[in-house]
């Protein structure tokens, strides 16, 4: 059980990571260099791949890799919604409810078997 849930979780601190990487500039850094902001980012990028890497290794024992790529993406698009609420203050829209359901095809389609 640890097998299959450990990845997840690692894969959702990754996500919170990569997420402040690519976005959390915008908010935090948007007055100094872009040169800065890269750098910064990198660092931060560093920390996600620290998780990120382990997490595809264990999680490619129990998963296949079309699964883990989809888990990754269903864990991107909510580790997103949240850092644009919340931390960026942006207003969630329908359009996010059509991407989850969209994104629950794939996890159904990926995970059914041929």
């Amino acid at each position: 059980m640890l097998r299959h849930v450990l990845p997840l979780l690692m894969l959702m601190v990754s996500n919170v990571f990569m997420t402040y990487a690519w976005y959390g500039h915008l908010k935090y850094l948007a007055a100094k260099p872009v040169a800065l902001a890269v750098l910064i980012s990198w660092g931060i990028a560093f920390l996600e791949y620290c998780f990120q890497v382990p997490a595809n290794r264990i999680g490619s024992t129990v998963y296949s890799l079309p699964q883990l790529k989809i888990i990754q993406e269903v864990i991107t698009m909510t580790v997103f919604a949240a850092f644009s609420y919340f931390v960026m203050k942006e207003r969630l829209t329908m359009n996010y409810l059509y991407a989850a359901l969209c994104m629950v095809g794939a996890v159904f389609f990926i995970f059914r078997g041929n």
